[in-house]
């Protein structure tokens, strides 16, 4: 029988440590490293069904994915009735996950006591920008997470370092607390072995289509517990009206929970364009020179050239703010040249699209029809984007055929072999990182 087994918890400080094994069948799911991470508060007080949270979490949607059960001596009452209730969310959006059953020894209620404090997972991106925007007046902690888009190898420290200079002068500015969280979550995972068997099913990556939801906020349960954090907003990707097989929706994080936390996934009501409306308030009212950061090449300011920087920038523009204000290379002047840019990058395929973003291209050109031009330029993409047919479009962008070729080399070879016959597994780990993301 498949199965997983959670052992041998270690909370040194603040830093928690525990070993994954495998049966020999999901081996290949697996790094072998053991599953860690740090944060910025003591967790030894923390009991071990909350020190479990964290890497179940993670392991279980691989469980599922392979109908495999998963073995753990202890676990947080709600957090072991949360599990089956994200489950249930996540089988009947992939019709590929098989389910699995969570056997553990001991069931607790761990309560944490003192409460009262929230908390917001944080990048300063307009979704968890505008979060902070609807919720600021509970002040919550700002957490960010080292793990996912920004690695915890040495080639992202210097990233990890801009993104914590950016969130604390932010947190700082408004007298409230952050809380930086680091974690191996995924690198203790073979994740490049985890896309190559079922990104053919999902329009995104793994972890974006399937477990960043339970994954991120279960990450911050130990310093929840330990902060006494009764309500953790994660904000909307999507909003009402989208159904996209998506890791993080309203079925699934508004679900997750465990003694003393209730989860939340914030903003599902509002579009992306409605959530720049937000901001632009906020903006005329509290904070003018607001800067976002949304790039996906870059953490020390956004590079004005990828998608969803010049996606940002339009509906920044629409929104009424100037984007070259607010972190984005993307002003009046040049505005013959941007919108031919990005014209030309949506037309040519240059940018990886998925069905999400052609929800927000959509979102963006119904607000255009709203929209008087400013300029003549504008008014040539106003008139091309209305017209535009976006869903060819994202079909015809794609990953590189390399990529696919990889993906089903790993699918179909046993995993000592496959590691042995393919020296471009390393290479793809690498390459395979820019779309761990979906993007």
């Amino acid at each position: 029988m498949s199965s997983i087994r959670i052992d041998r918890f270690a909370a040194d400080g603040s830093t928690l440590e525990c070993a994954v094994r495998a049966t020999p069948d999901l081996e290949r799911f697996f790094t072998g490293e053991p599953f860690t991470a740090t944060y910025d508060v003591s967790i030894e007080d923390v009991p071990e069904g909350v020190l479990a949270i964290p890497v179940l979490a993670h392991v279980c949607p691989v469980a599922w994915a392979n109908g495999a059960d998963v073995y753990v001596d202890e676990i947080d009452a709600g957090f072991a009735r949360a599990l089956e209730d994200v489950k249930a969310s996540l089988l009947s959006m992939h019709d590929f996950l098989e389910g699995g059953t969570l056997y553990a020894k001991e069931t607790i209620d761990a309560d944490p006591g003192a409460g009262g404090e929230s908390g917001l997972l944080f990048t300063g991106g307009v979704d968890s920008t505008a979060s902070y925007v609807r919720h600021r007046e509970e002040g919550p902690i700002l957490i960010s997470v080292r793990g996912w888009t920004i690695s915890p190898g040495p080639a992202d420290d210097e990233n990890w370092r801009h993104l914590r200079s950016r969130v604390s002068a932010f947190a700082q500015e408004r007298g409230v607390a952050t809380s930086f969280v680091e974690s191996n979550m995924l690198s203790f995972l073979d994740h490049p072995m985890l896309l190559a068997h079922y990104k053919r099913f999902v329009d995104g990556a793994w972890y974006s289509s399937v477990g960043h939801g339970l994954g991120l906020l279960g990450l911050c349960a130990p310093m929840a517990h330990a902060r006494g954090i009764e309500d953790l907003y994660v904000a909307a990707t999507h909003w009402d009206g989208i159904d996209l097989e998506w890791g993080s929706r309203p079925d699934i994080d508004d679900y997750v929970r465990w003694t003393g936390t209730d989860c939340h996934h914030d903003g599902y009501e509002l579009t992306r364009q409605e959530r720049l409306d937000l901001i632009a308030d906020y903006v005329g009212e509290e904070v003018p020179d607001l800067r976002l950061q949304t790039c996906n090449a870059r953490m020390d300011g956004n590079c004005g050239v990828c998608e969803k920087c010049c996606r940002t920038a339009v509906g920044l523009r629409l929104s009424g703010l100037d984007p070259a204000a607010h972190g984005y290379p993307f002003s009046e002047d040049d505005y013959e040249d941007d919108y031919e840019d990005i014209r030309r990058s949506l037309e040519s395929g240059e940018w990886i699209l998925g069905q999400d973003e052609r929800y927000m291209w959509e979102d963006i050109r119904d607000r255009v029809r709203e929209t008087d031009p400013e300029s003549p330029a504008e008014a040539l993409f106003f008139e091309w984007l209305e017209g535009a047919d976006l869903d060819r479009l994202v079909s015809a962008s794609g990953s590189p055929l390399h990529h696919r070729v990889i993906r089903a080399g790993a699918r179909n070879t046993p995993d000592p072999v496959y590691k042995t016959m393919y020296p471009a597994y390393d290479a793809a780990k690498s390459g395979l990182r820019r779309i761990r993301t979906g993007k």
